[in-house]
């Protein structure tokens, strides 16, 4: 075999049949040492091609999932001593790291707290331990800006992106074992089995998640995406936010930033061309003003599948970034729940539904989650339209207001 380590698409062949192999059940150890001169010399980009020719296969995310973690450990040791230039002060990246780095040391808090809770349960030792499981609910803005910054961009610009989709349902796995905990933990006495259980779930996830970004997606990404474009993805950071540091100074990139479209028609300069709406004619810029003054959060997607818009404002429920325009739908949701998109509209595009509706529970507050299928005078499929809406006010309402009072 040592006549492949240096010929890459046999490397990447080599990986591929060791992945398939393992996967089927065949002995590891002994898969190890044949592959071994190819596996001790992987790399972040073979390790992302790899893992998406498996899904570009057919295999289900689900099934790659549960192996991941199997070969990632095998890659562990070259993953590991693969050196990169990390990003400093000022890049997207760097940012990134800095929140890992205090992720990782409220991980230690938690695990002090957790030998402690165990096996008497003490209160004060639950009650410090359920404190720093609420300050590690900020981390999920680090998965957020990943999810709706990173990967739409990375998703243009490398090949094999697929198995980012992994990724995210490991996310989803972080923000179950939160809701998981806090039930647990809301009880006078906890379930020490179930609590064992989980903090351990917690703790297989977001530590190798943090490996994994930065000795894999981090360093294919910085070589991937185009210089140029890191500061736009700065920029668009601001609005989800970021945990545990200050916020960056985006000054620097001022310059770069685009015109903002709401800015008003100023003395001397061409107004903005009108838009006849058939109901009404108005400006662009009134157009937005109007859409993120609307108490909902909209987001639209078109007959291509590719998502075109969502409201700015208030009212915004779920994260967005300019990132995610252009990008398909199906790209934007974990894939456990991508099944669901698709039949929504795929039932939009053969006329059998018109709209969906789903309504939930998310931090104390009730969202209303609505699908309608936009269609043009002749009923032809012309994209998806969502609005959710916070209706938790809405539900509470009794009796009548039938005189203006003002609150």
């Amino acid at each position: 075999m040592s006549e492949l380590i240096n010929q890459p698409e046999q490397r990447l062949k080599q990986l591929l049949d060791f992945c398939r192999r393992l996967i089927a059940g065949e002995n590891g150890n002994e898969l190890y040492q044949h592959y071994r001169p190819i596996t001790d010399r992987v790399t972040a980009t073979e390790t992302m091609e790899v893992l998406d020719l498996l899904l570009r296969e057919g295999m289900p995310v689900a099934t790659l999932k549960a192996w991941v973690p199997k070969i990632l450990n095998v890659f562990h040791r070259s993953l590991k001593a693969g050196e990169w230039e990390k990003p400093g002060e000022g890049h997207f990246l760097y940012y990134l790291m800095q929140e890992n780095r205090k992720a990782e040391a409220l991980m230690q808090k938690i695990k002090g707290w957790s030998r402690q809770v165990f096996p008497d349960l003490q209160a004060t030792h639950l009650k410090a331990l359920k404190n720093s499981l609420h300050e590690l609910r900020a981390y999920e803005s680090h998965y957020i800006k990943k999810e709706n910054i990173l990967f739409p961009y990375l998703e243009q610009a490398f090949p094999g992106h697929r198995c980012l989709s992994v990724m995210w349902s490991f996310h989803d796995d972080f923000r179950n074992s939160l809701k998981v905990l806090d039930e647990l933990l809301s009880r006078d006495k906890p379930d020490a089995r179930l609590l064992s259980r989980e903090l351990g779930r917690l703790f297989f996830v977001v530590l190798p998640l943090i490996f994994r970004e930065e000795q894999i997606v981090f360093p294919v990404a910085l070589r991937a995406i185009p210089e140029r474009l890191w500061q736009e993805m700065l920029n668009q950071s601001a609005e989800v936010g970021w945990c545990y540091i200050p916020e960056p100074d985006l000054q620097a990139g001022a310059a770069e930033r685009p015109t903002s479209a709401s800015s008003l028609p100023q003395a001397g300069r061409a107004p903005s061309k009108v838009i006849d709406l058939e109901t009404g004619v108005l400006l662009p810029e009134q157009i937005k003003w109007l859409l993120n003054t609307l108490p909902v959060d909209v987001t639209f997607i078109d007959e291509n599948d590719e998502v075109r818009y969502f409201s700015g404002g208030e009212h915004r429920i779920f994260h967005r970034a300019k990132a995610i325009i252009g990008r398909k739908v199906q790209n934007c949701h974990p894939p456990e729940s991508v099944h669901m998109v698709e039949e929504i509209v795929n039932a939009f595009k053969n006329g059998s539904r018109d709209h969906a509706d789903f309504w939930i529970s998310m931090k104390e507050r009730f969202i209303h989650i609505r699908y309608f299928a936009v269609r043009d005078e002749e009923k032809q499929y012309k994209g998806t339209l969502e609005v959710s809406q916070d209706v938790t006010e809405i539900r509470a309402l009794e009796g009548q207001r039938r005189l203006l009072e003002w609150e």
